[in-house]
């Protein structure tokens, strides 16, 4: 799986904690990962200030990178203000443009989390971005051959995987050595067990595929078009 693959995520966190064992597989495998959280997600947690978690987060953020060898893109927003708008999408773009990936990740357009789904959108925004012809840019024009929505609790509705990665061992323990630093991740926010929610999973998905770790993915459909043109 020598690839490029960019994973654009709603909050810090989201994508380290869903497309991670991906990522690190692709890192292990000689490809690049790019991990793209387009908030803070600095408003998580029950008794730090948002302006203290926000800190906390980037370097939980940075040493998830680090940690899987993935290089890491934060966008300037706060949690639960993620924009509508084309900025975000353009930002985004520039990253597809310069990295020309072969598979781009991101959440499931159905969620509980406003900025989850905004990701989404703006994600398969970018993609049509990259991919046209624009004279105010330098930037060659890149056409993202595989966009995938990856398996969250929080983003279920109408969500059935039809794309699965084998994890093997040594990217799970990466991914879950860099997962582990995050606060959230360890249920010291709201007390949900997330580490052991996708770790097990993880293998629930592979028992259906044959291997021991799996992480299940949908394709983009008519959505990717529907969602991305003009």
């Amino acid at each position: 799986m020598s690839k490029t693959v960019i994973a654009v995520g709603g909050h810090i966190g989201d994508m380290e904690l869903t497309a991670g064992p991906t990522l690190a597989k692709v890192v292990l495998e000689g490809g690049r990962a790019i991990i793209v959280d387009c908030t803070y997600g600095e408003r998580g947690h029950p008794t730090i200030a948002p302006s203290v978690y926000r800190e906390q987060k980037l370097e939980e953020a940075r040493f998830f990178a680090d940690t899987i060898g993935a290089e890491l893109v934060t966008l300037d927003y706060s949690d639960g203000f993620l924009p509508d708008d084309e900025a975000v999408a353009e930002q985004i773009a520039v990253v597809i443009r310069e990295a020309k990936p072969d598979i781009l990740i991101t959440h499931w357009l159905h969620s509980m989390h406003r900025d989850h789904e905004r990701a989404a959108q703006a994600a398969l925004r970018a993609a049509f971005l990259a991919s046209i012809p624009i004279e105010e840019i330098d930037a060659e024009r890149h056409s993202v051959p595989v966009i995938l929505h990856a398996e969250n609790w929080e983003d279920m509705e109408g969500f059935e995987a039809d794309t699965f990665y084998e994890i093997p061992d040594e990217a799970y323990e990466r991914w879950r050595a860099g997962i582990e630093r995050h606060a959230f991740a360890r249920g010291e926010t709201y007390g949900f067990r997330f580490i052991d929610y996708y770790s097990a999973l993880m293998q629930v998905k592979g028992c259906l595929v044959g291997h021991q770790r799996a992480a299940a993915f949908k394709s983009a459909g008519h959505e990717r078009f529907a969602l991305a043109g003009p």
